[in-house]
């Protein structure tokens, strides 16, 4: 079967919902090494510090990386040999940097993008998504099509994540920390300062780095008991929702291109150094430590393998009978920024005052 054809049946409406990955992942420190999960700030009712859910002295799991993290993580690799030939390289030249549209927070519906020469060409994009043809937001950003995208800021339309990504921790014990900074010289036992006279004084040196600042008990990471999972979902059910209007021929051209994107960042090993004390690789000391599973939509599973060789090789032949958008670098707008700014501010003021 040639590399063409070879996931094809991915794409007929009897084939699976979606593909399940799961990896078995371990701190590089081992099985009892200290992984340090990412800190949320507090709000609705949510105390701050780590995402645990369930009970700290029995079974719970701490979120070690969401599923917007995970996408923002996969998608730059678009920008690098040898998958840099699957989707156009768009960057916008903002200041005195280029930012790539693979690595834009919100994607195409990003500010950078939105106000930029490339407005008026992703409005019309947008506005044809909405139409059912998701060919011409392909032609200018299809990893926008696979780990989704809202223009939330105009027209308002939304493409699902084809490809979701999370990494959990089960029942973990949770650690704190203490520290103690010694400044290199006593400097006002030396005389190179006069002693703080008030407490905003204090703080200002505390702030500075000339006195000895304690911390206690502080964030220490956790220790997973339960272990450590990656869990990715491609979603074939949405890929099939995805269309080039009404032409049959360009639709399945539309489709083997996103395909081969999505199984290409589907299999990527990505989990790797997420963040200072979390550096996660596969766990070899698990008979499976990867495993892939179709799910019909009756409910069957079947394991599957397929490699990510074997899914970059499907990308590049589908990359090249949809043909591949064209690259390019332009200019941040100021001018279209601020009408941007604008347009908001005057929303903003209609809904305060029909609210009133």
């Amino acid at each position: 079967m040639s590399e063409s054809t070879k996931l094809d049946a991915y794409l007929d409406d009897a084939g699976p919902a979606a593909l399940v990955l799961q990896d078995e992942l371990v701190s590089v420190e081992g099985p009892e090494g200290v992984v340090f999960p990412p800190t949320y700030a507090a709000g609705d009712n949510f105390p701050g510090g780590y995402n645990i859910d369930g009970n700290l002295e029995g079974e719970n799991v701490c979120l070690i990386d969401s599923v917007g993290a995970q996408a923002n993580r996969i998608e730059p690799m678009f920008g690098r040999v040898p998958y840099a030939e699957l989707v156009p390289q768009i960057g916008v030249r903002a200041g005195d940097r280029v930012v790539s549209i693979l690595e834009a927070g919100h994607r195409a519906g990003d500010a950078v993008v939105r106000c930029s020469a490339l407005q008026e060409e992703l409005q019309r994009a947008f506005k044809a998504l909405l139409k059912g043809d998701a060919e011409p937001l392909a032609r200018v950003a299809p990893t926008s099509l696979v780990f989704g995208v809202w223009d939330s800021r105009d027209t308002q339309a939304k493409a699902p994540r084809l490809v979701a990504s999370t990494i959990r921790a089960r029942n973990v014990r949770k650690l704190t920390r203490s520290a103690q900074y010694v400044p290199a010289i006593d400097y006002v036992g030396q005389e190179l300062l006069e002693e703080p006279a008030d407490k905003p004084m204090k703080s200002a040196y505390s702030e500075r780095g000339f006195v000895h600042v304690p911390a206690s008990a502080s964030h220490g990471g956790v220790i997973a008991k339960g272990g450590i999972r990656r869990d990715a979902t491609l979603s074939l059910a949405a890929l099939r929702l995805l269309a080039a209007g009404n032409a049959p021929d360009r639709t399945k051209a539309l489709r083997r291109y996103l395909l081969g994107i999505a199984v290409t960042a589907f299999t990527a090993n990505v989990s790797g150094y997420l963040r200072q004390g979390c550096n996660l690789v596969l766990d070899a000391s698990k008979p499976q430590p990867r495993r892939i599973e179709e799910v019909y939509p009756s409910g069957e599973r079947q394991p599957l393998t397929l490699s990510h060789e074997e899914a970059l090789a499907y990308a590049k032949v589908a990359a090249n009978a949809f043909g591949v958008g064209e690259g390019r670098t332009v200019d941040f707008d100021k001018e279209r920024a601020r009408r941007d700014v604008a347009g908001d501010g005057e929303k903003k003021a209609k809904g305060k005052k029909a609210k009133g």
